[in-house]
């Protein structure tokens, strides 16, 4: 029996002996059902393209509203990490604002532009194609969804991991007010604030905005200077017109602006030059102990890493009759960046960066919606998306190679531009077969279309350094079909089962690192067949939800990023980082989520994922010996759990209080794609608490907040640049650190 179908059917059967674990999920407070009892409150989702309940869509999604986000401290995009079973979401290596995504085992790490993300982020339905400024600070949300295993079909373009959906608050006709001002360690100071009303009878507007400032986490002791701090401000505008019953056109424009010091982690890996008459010399040797935050740099604090991000949406809707709905999603954005990264991070010169990004995107989808309230619901559509990406690259290296104990120049230059036309067209229906069953059926085409140029010179005091220009120009289109099938059998109103067979497609692309023949040529798109089964169930009268997966990922031909010497004996070192379909992987798991009212004043939730992440085949074909199937992919731990507990005591015509506390665990896992050992991270568990006093009337609000209670040091990302000076770079989460805030709302 093949191993996709031996998985499934042994653990397939377990979903409907699943128990509930004591704990809280990302649900919302209480709600009282149908007979004046308190429940769960039931959530609204859009994965679908129409509003679901979150206990009916027969998919594995996790949905966090704004009061989730605050109860999980979640300033920015990487705070919902810990809720979602089987997610990393960690702030990008080296950078203040990219966003390292992996689910279900399945991710992109590298922030160049030539790689495309595997998990799509969309802001209000409009794909955000790159992973840089994709770490949202949220505080204008609605609602985040996290949609786990590849949306082959409604999102299409680069979900073979899963999608996150960031959807906004509308503006609303009655005036509506909030604000919040914060307070922390790191000499942290925080606001923002939303604010929505109407300008005539079919006219409204909101406004929102935020500040948020901190020192730096990472000391330099030889300089003085800090680095890791956050400096953001954001906002956004937007506009609601309603002139008639059946239209409504949303405007919207938002910015980000972010003036950061340097971002930097820890060397964990002795440091190498390369002399070129006595041989290799340690700059600097492998830390021991823990990570202390204190690191050093060579390049400039100021301006350490600059970006602007903005965009506008226009979002048309128009209701045709008791059936058909015709939607119109138009957008343009804009990210620019100055970034410089310090990837050994010490004090001498092998690894240091400077990354300039100018990218610019438009898009535009068209939906055509039917929901007639019978047995059938559909929707069919065509997206294009049109995007120029061009970087300005610098590497400085001046301690890198020496001869005779004297260090050598070097600098290497690059500029390049990539252009990409993506186009699709979809379609998706539910039909229920019988008053109990129903199949969903969705299919889409994507035909993708890419034009790349590069060029790269290389400097030196050395002659036999200094190379003349080298001009990579390549072109390429791929096209995909991805379908989906399911199955979903609804037993009662509080028990479904479902199942599916679904499959994911992402790009292929160009070698942004190419700096000889032999770093050229495209590499092919990934694709991946996701076989899943799952119940949702809700008992106690609504006081319990249990919500169970069990899926298996034949993922193939992934897109691998290594480092190479070409010929170590070689009187001068060539070096270059192939990017490769290095083979395949099998990834199978178990995801769990519960949430539990005990009582009227506590409420338990827990997350459980397990993982089973090995490459069935990775094999290097510049290195014939270098077979690393067996091997296990980074980012995929197998185990991630969180507890959680919020108890609400009524204190009378003085308010309520709300206590609140998590413990979150993460397994063992690789931080590097070649397996490195000092670029793992070992098992670890965080533990943070909060408490809110609100006001009687609920317009007021007092929150202390505690993260990391136990001050660990763990590793969340690293570089892996082992041909260049053997660096191996770990970057780290936050220490322990405390916020007050106090809010306000209308």
């Amino acid at each position: 029996m093949p191993i996709r179908y031996r998985y499934a059917r042994r653990l397939g059967a377990a979903l409907a002996f699943a128990v509930p674990v004591a704990g809280f999920g990302p649900v919302a407070v209480a709600q009282e059902n149908e007979e004046g009892a308190r429940a769960i409150e039931e959530v609204v989702v859009t994965a679908r393209r129409r509003e679901e309940t979150l206990q009916t869509v027969p998919i594995a999604i996790s949905a966090f509203d704004a009061g989730d986000l605050e109860r999980l401290q979640a300033d920015q995009l990487d705070g919902i990490e810990s809720a979602v079973p089987n997610l990393n979401l960690v702030q990008g290596r080296g950078s203040a604002s990219s966003a390292n995504i992996f689910i279900r085992g399945i991710g992109q790490p590298d922030a160049l532009q030539s790689f495309d993300p595997a998990v799509g982020i969309y802001l209000d339905d409009v794909y955000i194609s790159r992973i840089q400024g994709a770490l949202f600070s949220l505080y204008d949300i609605e609602r985040i969804e996290v949609l786990r295993g590849p949306q082959g079909t409604l999102y299409g373009k680069n979900t073979i991991a899963g999608a996150i959906r960031l959807v906004s608050r509308k503006p609303s006709q009655e005036l509506e007010a909030r604000g919040e001002l914060t307070v922390g360690d790191y000499s942290r100071t925080a606001g923002r604030f939303y604010i929505s009303g109407g300008l005539t009878d079919t006219l409204a507007v909101s406004l929102s905005g935020l500040v948020d400032q901190r020192d730096g986490l990472v000391d330099d002791p030889v300089s003085g200077r800090e680095y890791n701090d956050r400096d953001n401000i954001s906002g956004r505008l937007a506009l609601s017109w309603n002139p008639v019953a059946n239209f409504e056109a949303i405007l919207s424009v938002d910015a980000t602006r972010q003036k950061n010091a340097l971002t930097l982690g820890r060397l964990e890996s002795d440091l190498i030059q390369v002399d070129l008459a006595l041989g290799p010399v340690v700059l600097q040797p492998a830390p021991s102990g823990e990570f202390d935050f204190e690191a050093s740099s060579t390049l400039p604090n100021d301006p350490g890493q600059d970006l602007t991000h903005w965009g506008s949406a226009l979002t048309l809707t128009w209701d045709l009759n008791d059936a058909y709905t015709v939607k119109s999603i138009s957008a343009w954005r804009r990210l620019e960046t100055d970034f410089f990264i310090d990837i050994d991070a010490t004090r001498f010169e092998v690894g240091d960066v400077f990354v300039g990004l100018d990218q610019e995107q438009i898009s535009q989808e068209f939906q055509l919606l039917y929901d007639r309230g019978g047995d059938f619901t559909g929707v069919a559509g065509l997206y294009y998306l049109h995007e120029n990406v061009g970087s300005d690259q610098q590497a400085f290296a001046n301690d890198f190679l020496a001869f005779g104990g004297l260090p050598l120049d070097f600098l290497r230059t690059i500029d390049d531009d990539l252009t990409l036309d993506s186009y699709a067209v979809f379609a998706q229906g539910s039909y229920a077969l019988t008053d109990k069953l129903s199949a969903t059926l969705g299919i889409r085409y994507t035909s993708e279309d890419k034009d790349y140029f590069r060029t790269t010179s290389t400097f030196s005091n050395l002659p036999a350094l200094t190379l003349p220009p080298f001009v990579y120009i390549d072109d390429d289109s791929w096209d995909a079909v991805t379908p989906t099938f399911a199955l979903d059998y609804e037993v009662n109103d509080q028990l479904m089962y479902y199942g599916s067979v679904t499959r994911g497609f992402k790009s292929g692309g160009f070698n942004g690192r190419a700096n000889s023949p032999g770093d050229t040529g495209a590499f092919d798109p990934e694709t991946v067949w996701t076989y899943e089964v799952g119940s949702k169930r809700t008992i106690a009268d609504g006081r319990l939800q249990l919500n169970a997966a069990v899926f298996f990922s034949d993922y193939e031909d992934f897109q691998a990023r290594v480092a190479e010497v070409v010929d170590p004996n070689a009187p001068i070192p060539e070096f270059t980082f192939p990017v490769l379909n290095a083979g395949e992987l099998d990834i199978w798991g178990v995801e769990i989520e519960a949430s539990w009212l005990v009582t009227d004043e506590l409420v338990l939730a827990t997350q459980i994922g397990y993982l089973d992440a090995d490459y069935k085949e990775f094999v290097d074909e510049s290195q014939p010996d270098n077979d690393r199937s067996d091997d296990e992919p980074p980012f995929a731990p197998d185990w991630t759990a969180r507890f959680a507990a919020t108890y609400t005591v009524s204190l009378g015509s003085n308010g309520s209080l709300t206590l609140g506390a998590d413990a979150n665990y993460r397994d063992k896992s690789w931080l590097s794609v070649d397996n490195r050992d000092v670029l793992t991270q070992d098992d670890y568990w965080l533990f943070n608490a909060l408490a809110t006093w609100t006001s009687m009337d609920e317009r007021w609000s007092v929150t202390a907040g505690l993260k990391n209670i136990g001050d660990e040091v763990y590793k969340t990302d690293a570089q892996e640049f082992s041909s260049v000076g053997n660096i191996q770079t770990a970057y780290y989460g936050d220490p322990r650190t405390w916020s007050l805030s106090l809010g306000f709302r209308y």
